[in-house]
């Protein structure tokens, strides 16, 4: 049998997966998207539609339970990256959407006014855009209005902002943007509208059937004799494939994948919604996790007198949690060192090492009057309680004795005379049974 594999310590196995990680990967905002509160399916699924937002750096299949705390998110947010944490409440009456920064805060929470699915949205949409291959690569965030007086606003901007990787201008793939979230904020009524839009590119001054041929898709030529026909056919262009107005025009400098589109030649940009909608109102904003002072409240307005009397109060709080938490570690160290002693004078009662010699040696001499002999109170050493040789008459004590294979004889069975074999012990030989010579006379 060969030997096991040898096992790998978890944090050196956890070392060495972090080192493999590209710098871009963990150097990348990531996000947990959770639910609490009561159950409901709509909430469910509005989850899992904001999971797909945040592709590629969220936990998409993360599974939670009731008995999950916000601590158990935030202890596993070291080792996954994660920065951003986005929770749904539901309430009896409400529904509000929180935003984390992790470790340390600090925290926004929103009113959710109005939210349509995704699978809504993409019902009403006339040309349904939507492929598996947009959520490989991180949405473009796009900011509207948010220049207004307030460090709340600055703070919900750069929070925003902040949970999806930035892009570098100058470096950056044309191609792999194939998606937009747009968030914009109106200052008359204070709501954020967050839209989730993908994002096609179309090549400028072609008809409807160059474009088809350009972009891969095969005609149907049957009512054609030549492919001139077709291209120059009259009206080819429908008014819901019109071309866009000239501020939806722009010059690329980049050549991209899909048909058409060259560099330096003029195209189109064309959003198609695929969802989530949520309106939306900042409610507050609190440091740390949920526990620190509010630094924005949206409906309560207090002095700088009762500012002061909470930030007492907060910070007695804390000095208090940090006393329970070292006496709660102090408690812990004595319970271990008092059930570390206790095992060791049981085990030094079990093995006979609690009786001291000389105690024993200074007893018998102040009961007697006189010196005990050296071997009387002799210390030995009992730690081992292992029999080191056995006396010569115990070696073989459960060893069966051998018998002789000559006189070992066992009783036979005879099937031809139907008897039994009679062993004869003076004899120490086997004898046929007769019937005849065991029959009492009458």
């Amino acid at each position: 049998m060969g030997r096991g594999k040898k096992k790998v310590h978890p944090k050196t196995r956890t070392a060495a997966f972090k080192a493999s990680e590209p710098n871009e990967i963990v150097e990348a905002p990531h996000s947990f998207v959770i639910h609490r509160g009561l159950t409901c399916p709509y909430i469910t699924d509005l989850t899992l539609d904001f999971r797909r937002i945040m592709e590629p750096f969220t936990a998409t299949n993360l599974r939670e339970s009731r008995m999950n705390r916000l601590k158990d998110f935030v202890s596993l947010s070291s080792f996954f990256h994660v920065s951003h944490m986005t929770i749904f409440n539901k309430a009896s009456t409400q529904l509000s959407f929180k935003v984390v920064r992790l470790p340390r805060g600090p925290s926004l929470t929103f009113k959710v006014h109005q939210f349509t699915l995704a699978r809504d949205v993409i019902s009403l949409a006339k040309k349904q855009m939507i492929d598996s291959d947009h959520f490989k690569q991180a949405p473009l965030v796009i900011m509207n209005n948010f220049s207004g007086d307030g460090n709340h606003l600055k703070l919900m901007a750069s929070t925003f902002q902040n949970m999806f990787p930035s892009i570098n201008l100058n470096t950056v793939n044309i191609g792999t943007i194939r998606r937009c979230v747009l968030f914009s904020y109106n200052p008359d009524t204070k709501l954020v509208e967050m839209r989730h839009y993908s994002v096609e590119v179309v090549p400028v001054g072609l008809n409807r059937a160059v474009k088809k041929i350009v972009t891969g898709v095969v005609p149907n030529l049957n009512k054609y004799n030549d492919i001139a026909d077709f291209v120059a056919r009259d009206g080819n262009a429908s008014e819901s494939e019109a071309e866009d107005d000239e501020q939806a025009h722009v010059v690329l400098a980049q050549t991209l994948k899909s048909g058409g589109n060259l560099e330096g030649n003029k195209s189109t940009i064309k959003l198609h919604e695929i969802g989530p909608r949520l309106t939306m109102q900042l409610i507050k904003i609190e440091e740390g996790l949920f526990t620190g002072e509010v630094l924005y409240h949206d409906h309560v307005v207090k002095t700088e007198d009762e500012k002061e009397t909470m930030r007492k109060v907060i910070e007695k709080k804390k000095k208090l949690k940090e006393q329970r938490k070292k006496e709660q570690a102090e408690n812990r160290a004595k319970n271990l060192k008092l059930k570390k002693d206790q095992k060791w004078a049981a085990k030094k009662e079990a093995d006979g090492m609690d009786s001291d010699a000389d105690d024993d040696a200074a007893y018998y001499k102040q009961e007697v009057g006189e010196e005990p002999d050296e071997e009387l109170f002799k210390h030995e050493d009992r730690s081992s309680r292992k029999r080191h040789s056995l006396p010569g008459g115990m070696k073989f004590k459960n060893k069966k004795a051998k018998m002789d294979p000559k006189n070992d004889k066992k009783e036979k069975f005879d099937p031809k005379n139907k008897g039994r074999a009679k062993f004869d012990h003076k004899n120490n030989r086997n004898t046929k049974f007769d019937p005849k010579k065991n029959r009492k006379s009458k």
